[in-house]
């Protein structure tokens, strides 16, 4: 997996953000209590509150640490994109390719609700733009369009296509439907 710059934060809570982040994406949500991080960074969870006030922040650190690499993952593959169509569909692949490497931290991003007053100004709309500018700033389409995406990604890693099905082709009917 490729390091991602992350938001800046101070170097102890960088640390502590990163080791909750390893134990979500290795064993899941049951694994990010305040507890299993503060073993993991070898000092006791009540210290971990002297960096952060609550599980509630560090999970939106986390969030808004994915919303940061999913963006720039986005904007990295429609950079060259010689049309809206094909735009599109390297929006769409790296979105997909995002939640499916990435499936606890996906879920805790998108299966709740966002808390934008914990988020940075501007990081919904930033990870939002290169979708936006896919579908020609139809708001209407873009929504639509994520609509479609996190439900696809969605069933995908939770398992729920029957192993015969070809998602690709899924992908792309559904991807035909915005063009």
């Amino acid at each position: 997996m490729a390091e991602t710059p992350q938001v800046q934060l101070p170097a102890r809570r960088r640390q502590i953000a990163d080791a909750a982040r390893h134990l979500l994406e290795a064993e899941g949500p049951d694994a990010l209590t305040m507890r299993r991080i503060g073993e993991a960074l070898g000092i006791k969870a009540p210290s971990l509150y002297k960096h952060l006030p609550d599980k509630t922040a560090l999970e939106a650190q986390l969030v808004a640490d994915a919303f940061t690499e999913l963006a720039e993952a986005m904007e990295a593959a429609s950079a060259n994109a010689a049309s809206p169509t094909v735009r599109l569909a390297a929006v769409a692949r790296a979105y997909r390719r995002y939640a499916v490497d990435h499936p606890h931290l996906y879920r805790l991003m998108n299966y709740r609700p966002l808390r934008r007053d914990l988020l940075p100004d501007d990081l919904e709309n930033r990870s939002a733009l290169p979708l936006l500018e896919a579908v020609e700033y139809d708001e209407a389409r873009a929504r639509a369009m994520w609509a479609f995406a996190h439900g696809m990604v969605s069933l995908e890693i939770d398992n729920r296509f029957p192993s015969t099905a070809d998602l690709d082709a899924a992908w792309q009917a559904g991807l035909a439907a915005f063009s």
